[in-house]
């Protein structure tokens, strides 16, 4: 059974790469890489892992999600998409005026949505006064933030560490997408971040380290966080490849925020498995 549900997962991420690829293209605008890099991580978290209802968007005990690299909102909305929170018609309607889906996450336009974010670093501190309030409410649900390794460069995301380890958030999960790739290069020629699971170690997390694109090790390294409640609030650094899926995009800078053309589009589509590529 563990098999077959890894398999359907892969596949479900397969899927929420090939959509947000298609949206990006029909706009020609946003973010491939970091979305493609983020892709199963975000498919284990909304098929798997998170108790949410699509039915019930704004109840209360659901689980919570924050996207803090907003700028990868295409692959939280295919996900969206994907879960029946919004309708599939949504695909062509990317940062279109008026649209639900705006080129950042908008919590007050698109149903499950549970923060705008947009801002780097601004997006795990959200979380962490969610996971205080559950804290303080006496509330069991879970707060999940994804963060980027660029990301990381902001003094925020640490002065939110230590929040989270002051307040015993054990009922905080970070993940880090570790794709080694920003905006305008690797991160280790713009602002080195050292270890990330060392240095989240030290500002009181318990931490871990896995392969980002392996299912097995995603659900694994989740769970085992989820069965620890001992004060610590959670991370899992995730070692990822930017652009992965499509062999052009992989581990190139500058697919950090292109759209392709009709030609890659198709390509990509094809590397993908097909489809969307009217």
């Amino acid at each position: 059974m563990r098999e077959e549900k890894t398999d359907y997962l892969q596949k479900k991420a397969n899927e929420i790469r090939k959509t947000a690829l298609a949206m990006i293209y029909h706009a020609q605008s946003g973010h491939p890489g970091g979305s493609m890099s983020a892709a199963d991580i975000v498919t284990a978290l909304y098929f798997e892992v998170m108790n949410v209802d699509p039915e019930n968007p704004s109840w209360e005990n659901r689980d919570r999600f924050v996207l803090s690299k907003g700028h990868v909102c295409p692959v939280l909305y295919s996900a969206l998409i994907l879960k029946g929170y919004i309708g599939q018609e949504e695909i062509y309607q990317l940062r279109k005026q008026g649209s639900i889906l705006q080129g950042h996450p908008d919590m007050k336009k698109c149903p499950g949505i549970d923060i705008s974010t947009g801002s780097l670093g601004q997006g795990i501190s959200c979380a962490v006064g969610m996971a205080l309030a559950a804290k303080r409410d006496g509330k069991s649900y879970m707060t999940y933030v994804l963060l980027g390794d660029g990301e990381c460069d902001e003094g925020q995301v640490w002065e939110a560490a230590q929040a989270a380890n002051k307040y015993h958030l054990d009922n905080l999960v970070v993940f880090v997408d570790n794709n080694r790739l920003q905006n305008d290069g690797f991160v280790a020629d713009i602002m080195p971040s050292m270890d990330l699971r060392v240095k989240f170690e030290a500002f009181g997390f318990e931490a871990i380290r896995i392969n980002g694109h392996d299912m097995s090790e995603i659900l694994t390294g989740t769970r085992s966080m989820l069965d620890s409640k001992n004060g610590k609030p959670k991370c899992i650094v995730c070692d990822t490849v930017k652009g992965k899926g499509v062999s052009f995009m992989e581990n190139v800078a500058s697919w950090h925020g292109t759209a392709p053309d009709t030609n890659q589009y198709k390509q990509a589509m094809k590397e993908l498995g097909g489809g969307f590529c009217e």
